[in-house]
């Protein structure tokens, strides 16, 4: 069947919005300014999908040697295809988001959300961690109960949480509560890594490499610890000179690490060459306290977010070259978890939610808290999406490995978002 052929004046730029029942709309809801965004009629269909797909490959110049179905089948298992089909493949993925919509939504916690990973395996399944320590493991394509794991409440927030790669029935997390450590779905701590043994101490970030097979983490007060997975600490030392609220080991070059702070620095370490605070490769400066500091999937490029009005992009080949700078709202709240912006893990795309400030040079009447998203190379809006029936702050986004589907955090509620087809289920 043809692709259904989208209204002309559909452009780019859109909002995905599922019509709000007359019995739950509020006096205020959807201003005219809001409306210009709706996006009218039914959403589209997989097959819709497919079709924009197509679609978009039909205007490539393929090579004869270049089968289509070889080379989708290449980007399926996660593989380097051709520059110009990897960038329609991206333009077919940009338009399936028309057809998105929020199909599961769960508010589990007492406390809200701070954490969350996908499985590396299981497309469907996440963790999710809450300001109490609660973690819960969420398989939302079957009707199980998911398994919780109850926290101490009140300073046990998880700040981190990674699938153990060797062992994806296990999972890292750091906390509040003063450890790193690697623990079960069954509940059990299986190994402390760090502690700090008083509560004026805790942990903020954490990362894991399965090839060099090191945990990495980060303190309250600029420490950046580096442990091997048998528990081994090899360096412990102050890296910055405030709370450390991201570490993210480089993907394809693991030895690579990159800090953020509330220091109002970003720093890269060469691993195999740290000897102490001042040993850095690089440090990046910023106007306000960072919240996350990112390698993109292929390891070129890196994504930070302050905590004011500011996404960068820096090319991991040029450090010292000017970034592209991404002006956009989404400032620090104490009693919210903070912002981070992300990547998809198939596409140079960037994710963010909005948080609308009246201060911000572009903010416009009765502005939505929608989800962003940016081409990682022009620094240009590609999409918004929205749900008028979950119009609170956004502040974490992951699209699973496979990068079809999105889980994001919401103060209580976790959200995952899926195509039309998947939004039809009760």
């Amino acid at each position: 069947m043809a692709p259904r052929k989208r209204p002309e004046t559909q452009k780019t730029l859109e909002v995905a919005v599922r019509p709000k029942s007359k019995r739950s709309r509020s006096p205020r809801e959807l201003e005219p300014e809001a409306k210009k965004l709706c996006v009218k009629g039914p959403g589209s269909s997989r097959r819709f999908d497919s079709g924009c797909l197509w679609a978009g490959l039909a205007s490539l110049q393929v090579p004869p040697s270049c089968s289509i179905v070889r080379a989708l089948h290449r980007h399926k298992l996660g593989k380097a295809v051709r520059p110009s089909l990897q960038q329609g493949l991206q333009q077919a993925f940009l338009h399936s988001l028309a057809s998105y919509r929020i199909f599961q939504k769960a508010a589990p916690f007492d406390r809200r959300a701070t954490s969350l990973a996908w499985h590396p395996t299981h497309p469907s399944t996440l963790a999710v961690g809450s300001k109490g320590g609660d973690i819960m493991l969420w398989n939302f394509g079957i009707k199980d109960k998911p398994t919780f794991i109850k926290g101490i409440g009140a300073g046990g927030s998880i700040t981190g949480l990674k699938f153990n790669p060797l062992d994806t029935n296990q999972f890292f997390t750091s906390s509040m509560e003063g450890t790193t450590r690697l623990q079960d779905f069954k509940g059990n701590t299986l190994r402390v890594f760090t502690s700090s043994g008083t509560c004026n101490f805790w942990f903020c970030s954490l990362d894991v490499s399965a090839r060099s097979r090191m945990v990495v983490t980060g303190d309250n007060v600029g420490h950046v610890i580096l442990l091997n997975m048998d528990g081994r600490e090899l360096w412990n030392l102050r890296m910055h000179k405030k709370k450390v609220t991201h570490v993210a080991l480089n993907p394809c070059c693991d030895w690579f690490l990159a800090t953020a702070s509330v220091d109002q620095t970003v720093k890269i370490w060469d691993l195999r060459q740290v000897r102490g605070k001042s040993s850095f490769l690089h440090s990046l400066p910023h106007s306000h306290p960072v919240n996350a500091a990112c390698f993109s999937p292929d390891g070129a490029q890196l994504l930070t977010t302050d905590q004011k009005s500011e996404l960068r992009v820096y090319s991991a080949s040029q450090w010292d070259c000017p970034p592209s700078l991404i002006p956009h709202p989404h400032r620090h709240f104490q009693h919210l978890t903070p912002i981070k912006a992300t990547w998809h893990p198939r596409y140079n795309l960037v994710v963010v939610g909005r948080y609308p400030d009246p201060n911000f040079k572009s903010c416009t009447p009765h502005e939505l808290r929608t989800i962003d998203v940016f081409d990682g190379n022009s620094g240009k809006m590609m999409y918004q999406l929205y749900d008028p029936e979950s119009s609170g702050i956004i502040s974490l986004n992951e699209f699973n490995p496979m990068g079809d589907t999105l889980a994001s955090v919401m103060g209580y509620h976790i959200l995952i978002w899926s195509q039309e087809e998947a939004g039809m289920r009760t």
